[in-house]
């Protein structure tokens, strides 16, 4: 057989006039919850053709031991399995990473301390978008895993903001909450929807001036378009993409849309069916 000639491509640069920094996005906690990241960042780049959308890598291994097991000590650290995704994003060119995995950043310091892009912290994310919503120094409620919770990855931060955390009672936070991220992990929205509506619920009654989807699951749930609360909702997974965007074009955050009614239903809509034909 005769030798193959090697071709050389060239560089995307060259085809590609504008700037946009490359975004790693260390994802599978869990997968459905990385899509959703995905279509989100997708579908709120201001762009008028491809070449203008921000250019990724996605590490999505949902092998990566769970991470409130770990927190509840009944389970493996996930560090050494995320810094081996992280090493993955940084030997492929990532300067920005963005994990979309609330409970994960229960382990941010370790991972920033073994990279040199810029490691978007997700709290600091929804603390921005509480105040594009006109939320400022009040009582929040959170929505998130156990874990979350337990470690203190949204209060100490909120705090430095001059927010308080309103947090379910602990029979809301494992019949409401926790069995409804489990069912839409398992793929269950419908049934995932009426049990985090109703923590959502029971978090406005108590004072809550907004409540925080701080759990990557939970949005695909409660979407937008099924939000009935007289309270602001705030997306964990949207303020992570806004930022992404941001900080890959170079623009203010605030030139960053949010999605619309109709890119709402039609992600609800595509996630739901994905999910439930597994």
């Amino acid at each position: 057989m005769g030798q193959h000639q090697a071709i050389t491509m060239p560089p995307v640069t060259a085809a590609v006039p504008l700037r946009r920094r490359l975004l790693g996005v260390l994802g599978g906690m869990g997968p459905l919850a990385t899509a959703d990241f995905l279509r989100k960042l997708i579908e709120l780049t201001p762009a008028a053709c491809d070449q203008e959308h921000v250019p990724l890598i996605v590490y999505s291994v949902p092998q990566i031991p769970d991470r409130s097991s770990c927190i509840e000590g009944r389970g493996a650290s996930p560090l050494p399995a995320m810094l081996a995704g992280l090493r993955c994003l940084e030997a492929a060119g990532a300067e920005i990473i963005a994990m979309p995995c609330n409970t994960a950043h229960y382990w941010y310091d370790p991972l920033c301390r073994q990279t040199g892009a810029e490691f978007l912290h997700i709290v600091d994310t929804v603390a921005d978008a509480l105040l594009r919503q006109n939320v400022a120094a009040c009582p929040v409620g959170l929505l998130a895993t156990t874990g979350t919770i337990r470690a203190d990855i949204y209060g100490s931060r909120l705090a430095g903001r001059g927010y308080s955390l309103i947090l379910p009672g602990a029979r809301q936070q494992e019949d409401l909450v926790m069995a409804g991220i489990r069912a839409v992990k398992a793929g269950r929205l419908s049934q995932a929807h009426g049990l985090l509506q109703s923590a959502a619920a029971d978090l406005a009654a108590a004072g809550a001036r907004a409540v925080i989807l701080g759990c990557t699951e939970i949005p695909l749930a409660l979407p937008q378009t099924d939000w009935r609360l007289d309270v602001a909702r705030i997306d964990a997974t949207e303020a992570l993409a806004q930022a992404c965007i941001a900080r890959s074009l170079a623009v203010s955050v605030s030139a960053v849309p949010a999605q619309t009614a109709t890119t709402l239903a039609a992600a609800t809509l595509a996630a739901a069916t994905l999910a439930e034909a597994v």
